[in-house]
């Protein structure tokens, strides 16, 4: 998970200027936030999963929607360290049971909640310049320190797409199209629709102290050019129980003309491979319109083609080392074949 605390220690002993690769998965998941940094390069990651959602909106005579969304995200480091190209999508399909006629409906609907296509840059790295671990001090590695305050920081801009035109998930309003009674809405007004595209940008910052805890900060001002601009944060702290195991809490706030929520989430991620990361999450609003319970469970998978970077000054020391390997080498083969010679001449 991005937070993951066990990834901080990495960072903490980088020496290299572009460092942002990690030897474990760096995985947003199982939260909603995005941390600050990249993959790295050469890196592509899945992070894939499942959810249960139940929606009640008092509202709507108490109307429900009970469905399961299917989520994506693909993350890829290029070019350099600090940038990433990223894919975020969501598809939901359920049951909608409206209640606002004498006689309860059924209805199966679907459709995309998500797609976005955005780019990911790190702005500012605090551990960019941060020294090696001190062998002789435990204090010295895990004890406070001012400068942990100090948070990385990244910019994500990118674009939501509307593939469907007669999406019933309006701005992912579950209850979007669906209509109170005559006598409580106005005449002649038309569904929501969502246009084609927007813009969303999002400032994240992420703050590694104590050695196992992260604090991850998001801003984002979404769907941009849209009759309904909204903006969200997203604070995340998670803790590390052991190398395998972290936790986390997240609370989230949403605002826009359409409407307003608050959010909190409580989740495990499990460490199982290098590559891999399983995780799962439960999670509540604070408002009944309309009402929200969640269930999550995913993986996080990476392919790993990430090479170390090896600045010129590295290469041409590698290089002179090799050079005084094979200069011994040859010296002690002729030692070798001087003495044998002179063994030879004095028999």
């Amino acid at each position: 998970m991005q937070r993951n605390p066990i990834i901080c220690f990495f960072l903490f002993i980088s020496f290299f200027i572009e460092a942002q690769y990690t030897d474990q998965i760096n995985s947003n998941r199982p939260g909603l936030s995005i941390g600050a940094f990249a993959v790295g390069k050469d890196v592509v990651q899945a992070e894939v999963g499942i959810a249960y959602r139940h929606y009640a909106h008092s509202g709507y005579n108490n109307s429900t929607f009970d469905g399961g969304v299917g989520f994506l995200s693909l993350r890829w480091g290029f070019l350099m360290e600090t940038l990433e190209l990223t894919y975020e999508g969501k598809y939901i399909l359920g049951t909608l049971n409206s209640k606002i006629n004498s006689i309860p409906s059924l209805s199966t609907r679907k459709g995309f909640l998500q797609n976005f296509i955005g780019v990911k840059y790190l702005l500012y790295d605090p551990f960019k310049k941060e020294k090696s671990t001190n062998v002789y001090s435990w204090k010295a590695n895990n004890g406070f320190k001012l400068r942990e305050l100090i948070p990385a920081v990244s910019l994500t801009l990118g674009t939501n797409i509307n593939f469907e035109s007669n999406n019933p998930f309006p701005y992912n309003n579950i209850f979007g199209n669906l209509y109170r009674p005559i006598f409580y809405q106005n005449l002649n007004v038309p569904l929501d629709k969502e246009p084609f595209f927007n813009l969303r940008g999002t400032l994240a910052t992420q703050s590694h102290f104590l050695g196992t805890w992260v604090f991850v900060t998001n801003f984002t001002y979404d769907r941009y050019f849209s009759d309904y601009p909204e903006m969200s944060y997203i604070l995340t702290l998670t803790h590390s129980l052991d190398p395998f195991w972290s936790i986390y809490l997240e609370h989230q706030g949403q605002k826009s003309d359409l409407f307003n929520d608050y959010l909190f989430r409580l989740g495990a991620a499990y460490l199982y491979s290098d590559n891999i990361q399983i995780e799962g999450t439960i999670g509540a609003n604070t408002k009944t319109t309309p009402s929200q319970l969640l269930v999550n469970i995913g993986v996080s998978y990476r392919l790993d083609f990430h090479e170390d970077y090896v600045s010129s000054e590295e290469k041409e020391q590698k290089a002179l080392k090799k050079g005084e390997r094979e200069l011994k080498k040859t010296l002690k083969k002729n030692t070798k074949g001087e003495r044998k010679r002179n063994r030879k001449a004095r028999n």
